[in-house]
């Protein structure tokens, strides 16, 4: 199997197949971010995508979904990703689905049409790096597009019948910041209507320009338990339904539920984590050393 970087993928998709057709990150470019940093954005060439494809058939187990690895995937063509989901199904017939991490942006070169042709090979369930709907913050993080873009790009989606994973990442606002990144993401969540939205922390590490503005004084990171203050404020702005899970290694115990049913379930034990004060919460951040 060929593999740039290591496998990278949400804690839910640790049960599938996970194939490598493009490296890297296409942007590169988020303050935040650490992960894809060995590896140069490139698509996989198509010999080494059949080549991994006739491996996982032969010595593969039969999962019932690939994961595509690279940062976003899902930013080829869809004529490539036709191709690649016909030797998919021509390979491994027990195959149901095919996901990946993605970008907004991925969306750009897509159009609604094609969107519901990959919907209909299997394509699905892609978690996009959504992280905000604040544009402040969308720009102070250099992700790359506006909420307008996220919008524009993602409502696609929802024509075309294709479920999808928004990324909701706490504490990006830094101290004092919150609950206006709750509200605003939210909002942006209500308009987009996402299958399901996947929520993590904050977690700074030295190789970061956004670490370099904490050292400056110019990035003050939130505390514990504003942050999960925060996930209430977002909790209680969600006014669709959908699926919330919590679970990442930055969470000291998993929130997780169906949206609204859940709502109160969730806010209250978010509330349990935040009773147990801000040292016993901020001992938990201090022993997560990788994400």
């Amino acid at each position: 199997m060929h593999f740039s970087s290591d496998i990278n993928r949400p804690p839910y998709e640790a049960d599938d197949a996970y194939l490598q057709v493009t490296s890297g990150c296409s942007h590169d470019a988020c303050v935040f971010c650490t992960f894809y940093k060995d590896a140069p954005f490139k698509a996989s060439p198509m010999e080494e995508i059949v080549s991994d494809i006739r491996e996982l058939a032969i010595h593969g187990a039969r999962y019932n979904r690939i994961f595509l690895q690279g940062a976003d995937p899902f930013i080829l063509s869809s004529k490539r990703l036709h191709e690649i989901a016909d030797l998919i199904h021509e390979h491994l017939p027990w195959v149901k689905t095919i996901g990946g991490y993605a970008r907004v942006d991925n969306l750009a070169n897509k159009s609604v049409e094609e969107l519901r042709e990959l919907a209909k090979m299997g394509y699905g369930g892609f978690y996009f790096g959504i992280e905000t709907g604040d544009d402040f913050l969308l720009k102070r993080m250099n992700k790359g597009y506006t909420s307008d873009v996220i919008i524009e790009q993602m409502s696609k989606l929802g024509e075309a019948g294709m479920d999808f994973v928004g990324n909701f990442l706490g504490g990006l606002g830094g101290r004092g910041y919150g609950p206006s990144h709750a509200r605003e993401t939210a909002r942006v969540s209500n308009i987009i209507r996402p299958t399901m939205i996947y929520a993590s922390q904050l977690t700074l590490f030295p190789d970061t320009p956004l670490m370099q503005d904490v050292w400056a004084g110019k990035f003050a990171e939130a505390t514990e338990v504003e942050r999960f203050e925060e996930m209430q404020e977002f909790l209680r702005c969600i006014t669709v339904p959908t699926v919330f899970k919590a679970e990442h290694v930055t969470m000291p115990s998993p929130i997780r539920g169906n949206l609204p049913e859940d709502l109160d379930r969730m806010t209250s034990e978010l509330q349990q984590l935040i009773d147990r004060g801000e040292a016993w919460l901020r001992n938990y951040r201090s022993q997560v050393h990788g994400l």
